[in-house]
């Protein structure tokens, strides 16, 4: 899209070139719909950190890279974990085709002071990304943090509730996560954040619809309420919002939820839990932590220099439950990327395949 300024006598006095995009997002009862269709969303939380430069991407080029990279391992979304990320990632996401949730940075404590800075910087980041297509969720609040007495504080749950409203009136086109992980009070889908490092454990508590009244009463991930009415019916779909955190790592010193001994024995855990999480069909999404290390968190999939910890073929099979690269290729056509050093390279955009 081109879009130029003529003076009178026929002089070119600015040019700008944009793009657009067209494609609809919505929730149809327990599914998430892109352009009218169900779509199971495959998300990593990427916290979007570089060892050299913190939360300052080293240039262009590294944002585009994250981006293949995601894409690389059977991912079609990610979940940009309290961070509000540079609009060259957005661009990046845009034109090579990965999802993204939005994620508002929380405060530290409920308070006037921080209610009305996160309310007046959500805003403003909402005003500043709106127009990107691939973004397709807002999470305002995670986890509780900044409202930790929801439970038993109307205030905290009025603020949250307010939150969910004021960005459904600035943006009535996508799905609002009031509070993803527990504790939900307004929100179009339930996200929850469960690191039970037992895939059966996992498997038995998330096997079938009929489990959902005793899963939002009784059930705790995080020794949190999934929801906080959970006597009222609830349509909305479910997703494994938070899973796995296994940490491999030479330092023992780094943290993760488990722990794997070796490459091997990490694509085993990995392997295992994704077959797991991919075959419960009452998720409509998921998203696995995380994309990278993360200074102390030794729980990404791939080391901080983006170095895979096992092949990246190996990861996109796991992740998509077990779909070869070459079928995607087959199905969905292939154009090539550059090479994405460290070793290995990516030559592939991989969509998420039917």
């Amino acid at each position: 899209m081109q879009l130029q300024l003529w003076a009178d006598r026929g002089d070119l006095l600015d040019e700008v070139t944009s793009y657009t995009a067209l494609r609809s997002i919505d929730v149809d009862s327990d599914r998430f719909v892109l352009n009218g269709r169900p779509y199971v969303l495959r998300m990593v939380l990427d916290q979007g950190y570089w060892p050299d430069s913190g939360l300052t991407a080293p240039g262009d080029e590294a944002l585009r890279r994250d981006v293949e990279l995601a894409k690389a391992m059977g991912f079609n979304g990610v979940r940009k974990h309290q961070k509000i990320e540079d609009p060259r990632y957005h661009y990046w996401a845009d034109k090579l085709g990965l999802l993204v949730w939005e994620e508002m940075p929380s405060a530290y404590r409920f308070a006037d002071r921080s209610v009305q800075r996160v309310s007046r910087e959500w805003i403003e980041a909402i005003e500043r990304d709106t127009s990107h297509p691939c973004i397709i969720a807002w999470v305002p609040i995670n986890e509780s943090w900044g409202v930790p007495n929801l439970p038993t504080s109307a205030a905290e749950r009025h603020y949250v509730q307010g939150l969910y409203h004021l960005t459904k009136t600035l943006d009535p086109t996508r799905p609002v996560i009031g509070n993803d992980g527990w504790e939900s009070v307004a929100t179009d889908i339930i996200g929850i954040h469960d690191y039970d490092s037992d895939p059966e454990r996992i498997a038995k508590r998330y096997r079938a619809d009929a489990v959902l009244p005793r899963l939002f009463k009784r059930e705790r991930p995080g020794g949190r309420l999934l929801v906080l009415d959970g006597d009222s019916p609830h349509e909305q779909p479910v997703m494994l919002t938070e899973f796995g955190g296994i940490a491999f790592s030479a330092d023992e010193g780094t943290w993760g939820y488990s722990r794997a001994q070796s490459a091997r024995d990490f694509e085993r855990k990995y392997t295992e839990l994704l077959r797991v999480v991919n075959s419960l069909a009452l998720f409509a999404g998921f998203c696995y932590t995380q994309f990278a290390d993360t200074y102390q968190e030794g729980n990404g999939l791939l080391f901080a220099d983006r170095t895979p910890k096992f092949p990246l073929e190996h990861i996109f099979r796991a992740t998509t439950g077990g779909i070869p690269i070459q079928d995607a290729e087959t199905k969905l056509g292939s154009h090539p990327h550059p090479p994405l050093p460290p070793e290995p390279s990516v030559a592939l955009s991989l969509d998420e395949p039917e």
